[in-house]
């Protein structure tokens, strides 16, 4: 019953919403079964469906609510305008409301396609007759669950007068409807269904992520008494053998849980086992094992490891990871503990152990509140769906992706120059987008490609340099590319030579200049002096090493650092990253984990951010330094450096310290671990973020991140993860890896995109939802004869002379 209150709890808790959980798409028909008007009628195209309140206690409403697509709504009015039919309709036209009662036999299925329905009486129809939602592929049958359970409560509250606190799931199975199949929309269609209503009320605790079910429930069966053998059925994802553990050298934590193993096929975790014990030990130096086993079985054991992903969520009392095999193959398992202390000692050993493998550091050593902040953010802050806010968010629409491409490499079809991959085994790995000036460099070994931005946002290869080499004529690929003085220059770093920066002059494509940085003191990477500085004149920029961050000015005679603006450190930090904001404060990130925030160069830091335990191998601030955000190889992190309380209160922590009791919480983007698991499935590789960006533009708010593994492209919407929605993010896969990626400027509707052998500028309306569909299917770009760096483009052709891409 305490599990019950909880959830309850979650989802009728805010009185504040109109509406109390939303499926954003599908489509409604009115099914006729019986009737000679006609089998079925489309009702709204593309519709979302809520559970509203409404003012009278006890009383809920189903609305169906018609989503226009762009331009399409205008276009309607004015066909209706003449003869006033649009105003005479109302809210009629778009949205249809039904009072949630008993009468509506109000259920849902879902198909053997896959297909999920939500289907009610219509009372004002013929006998037989019934509205049908057919959600979205991209819902989970999680969420359609949780929208039939909400109903479900709320047909209890209208029925007894009484809050759906006070019921037991003996009195929500009187709402369980089940005598027979909803007839499909499409009357060809096979009506055999597996229900989701029993496993939910059975389970009404279940997480919105995805549907709780015991493996040997088969309701459809048993609901029509036929055998099993009569319908089709769908294979489990089947738990694989465990290894043998090491031994054990100490016991951090001992819980016991329910198992559950994320089923691929159905989207919902199985119960494999209602009573194992959770193991966290020391089994080496620096090394720590995570053993689930029962008395009848070892059900699995693994390296406790950045890569198993761990997300707490204390409203469910659950534990979400992922767990891979010898053979590379990742399943996403989830424990469920008995109550908020036990998941909270579990929490604490494997968060130690964690700490520790990554930092080499013994736990005891940190402060209280550095261990608080460490567990903090690896709670599941994105569980609280705050679907129905009243803020207005952008719609993700569905359009083909057949535009936004590059063109050839060169238009030299000769035989010598038609094949997809250089005889070196050069692959694209920098990507530079161009702020002043419309244009993208892609380097790929010592080659650097340009392609210009056209006005229908597309690409189209502009030239290409061919040899990139030192004023010496020693041929190099570059390692980090940035540009600088208005576009009209690309500074280079030799991985050979860190101590030494070079400058290419964009107009001649060669490079014009060597500059000695210091004798002593490498360089690591590079930054901008500010956010824009690209855009202007500003010859000097920012550098680290692993213990220094400081100016470089190319004006300089020798040495090119800037001795006043040098703040060297005698311990090395190991920093890795930096960026600036559109003031100049500066973020310098380490391979420790931690985040170190200046107002000037020179002094100290007024802000450090304390590390999680994974390097971080990018940074970016939002321009006026309200948000960091740092990439690590398995998840980023968004940090809020505003001040909200105290005397520094409205201050960023670029100005002014936080107070040691009041660091930014962190917001842990990542993955959902049953989406890692499905990606690793898919790919039998890690997952590796590519330095996650802000969009950016002078005057523009950074409204959306772009960040890529493997060959995903991931973006998040930075509303839905400031608001805590599930799952805030949509993805693009492709055929080959994504090597790196970043927003047009000015913009975040357009997504640069340089694959492994190939340049693609994509709208992000064309980046879907993650589901089995969208993980499994990537987007194939066609290759034309000599394809080679981008989609319809040619290769680097062996003579190309370097014009100017301007």
């Amino acid at each position: 019953m305490f599990m019950l209150r909880n959830v309850t709890k979650y989802l009728f808790g805010d009185t504040s919403k109109e509406s109390i959980i939303e499926i954003p798409q599908g489509q409604l028909y009115l099914v006729r079964p019986l009737s000679p008007k006609g089998y079925s009628e489309l009702i709204f195209k593309d519709a979302a469906a809520s559970i509203r309140r409404t003012g009278q206690e006890f009383q809920y409403q189903l609305v169906i609510q018609r989503a226009y697509e762009e331009g399409e709504e205008e276009l309607l009015a004015d066909e209706d305008g003449e003869d006033g039919v649009a105003e005479h309709l109302g809210a009629e036209k778009d949205e249809k409301t039904f009072l949630l009662d008993h009468e509506l036999h109000f259920r849902s299925e879902i198909r053997e396609g896959g297909e999920k329905v939500l289907a009610w009486k219509d009372l004002s129809g013929d006998i037989g007759d019934l509205y049908e939602f057919v959600c979205d592929p991209s819902i989970a049958a999680g969420e359609v669950g949780t929208f039939e359970l909400v109903a479900v409560k709320c047909q209890y509250e209208r029925k007894t007068r009484k809050p759906n606190e006070t019921a037991t799931e003996k009195d929500l199975q009187q709402f369980n409807f089940t005598e027979q199949p909803i007839p499909s929309a499409s009357p060809t269609a096979s009506p055999i269904v597996k229900p989701l209503a029993s496993s939910k009320l059975r389970r009404s605790n279940s997480p919105p992520e995805a549907v709780m079910s015991r493996p040997e429930a088969n309701t459809a069966s048993r609901r029509s008494g036929k055998s099993n053998t009569t319908s089709t059925e769908i294979m489990t994802t089947k738990a694989p053998p465990s290894v043998p553990h090491p031994k054990e050298i100490q016991v951090l934590t001992k819980e016991k849980a329910e198992l559950h193993l994320f089923d691929f096929e159905t989207g919902a975790f199985i119960l494999q086992d209602p009573s194992v014990v959770a193991t966290v030990s020391e089994v080496g130096t620096w090394q720590y094992w995570l053993q689930i086993a029962s008395n009848e079985r070892d059900w699995l054991g693994q390296p406790v490891v950045a890569d198993i992903s761990p997300v707490f969520n204390f409203e469910y009392l659950s534990f979400i990871f992922c767990h891979y095999t010898a053979d590379g193959s990742a399943y996403s398992w989830l424990l469920r503990f008995k109550d908020q202390d036990t998941e909270e000692r579990f929490q604490t050993g494997l968060m130690q152990a964690l700490w520790e493998q990554l930092n080499e550091v013994k736990w005891q050593k940190s402060t209280d509140d550095d261990k608080q902040y460490v567990l903090d953010a690896f709670q599941d802050l994105t569980m609280e769906d705050n679907a129905n806010e009243g803020e207005e968010e952008e719609e993700v629409e569905e359009v083909e992706d057949d535009r936004q491409r590059s063109e050839h490499y060169d238009t030299d079809e000769s035989e010598d120059d038609t094949f997809v991959q250089d005889d070196d085994g050069n692959f694209n790995s920098q990507l530079a987008v161009g702020y002043k000036h419309d244009r993208s460099f892609v380097v790929r070994g010592p080659k650097i490609g340009v392609f210009k931005h056209t006005p229908n946002n597309n690409l189209e290869f502009s030239t290409n340099i061919s040899k990139v080499e030192t004023p010496g004529g020693k041929l190099f690929s570059p390692k980090k590319v940035m540009l600088h003085s208005e576009d009209a220059n690309l500074i280079l770093q030799n991985e050979n030579d860190p101590h030494s920066l070079y400058r290419m002059d964009l107009e001649y494509g060669k490079v014009v200049d060597e500059w000695k940085v210091h004798d002593d003191i490498a360089v690591k990477t590079f930054v901008p002096d500010k956010k824009f500085a690209q855009m202007t004149s500003e010859q000097t920029f920012l550098g680290i090493s692993d213990n220094a961050l400081y100016r470089i000015d190319p004006r300089l005679s020798g040495n090119k650092i800037v001795d006043s603006d040098l703040k060297q450190y005698v311990s090395k930090n190991a920093f890795s990253a930096a960026a600036t904001t559109e003031k100049g404060y500066v973020a310098v990130a380490s391979d420790k984990g931690d985040i170190r925030m200046f107002d000037k160069l020179g002094m100290r830091a007024k802000t450090a951010i304390p590390a999680l335990g994974e390097p971080i191998i990018g940074l970016d601030v939002s321009a006026d330094g309200r948000w960091v955000l740092a990439t690590c190889r398995t998840y980023l992190l968004l940090i809020d450096a505003l001040q909200k309380e105290g005397k520094n209160e409205g201050k960023l922590g670029f100005e002014r310290g936080f107070a040691k009791d009041s660091k930014p919480q962190p917001r842990r983007l990542c993955l959902s671990p049953s989406h890692v698991a499905q990606f690793q499935y898919e790919t039998k590789a890690p997952l590796a973020f590519t330095p996650a960006r802000f969009n950016t533009g002078v005057d523009d708010k950074e409204t959306s991140i772009v960040s890529a593994t493997g060959p995903f492209i991931i973006t998040w919407n930075m509303k839905r993860v400031l608001a805590g929605r599930k799952d805030p993010y949509t993805i693009k896969r492709y055929d080959e890896e994504v090597k790196a990626d970043d927003f047009k400027f000015g913009t975040d509707k357009n997504v640069i995109v340089a694959l492994a052998n190939q340049v693609d500028m994509v709208a992000k309306q064309t980046f879907r939802k993650a589901t089995r569909e969208s993980i499994a299917q990537p987007t194939r770009l066609s290759r034309t004869r000599g394809s080679m760096v981008g989609r319809g483009s040619g290769r680097l052709a062996k003579d190309d002379v370097v014009n100017s891409p301007y």
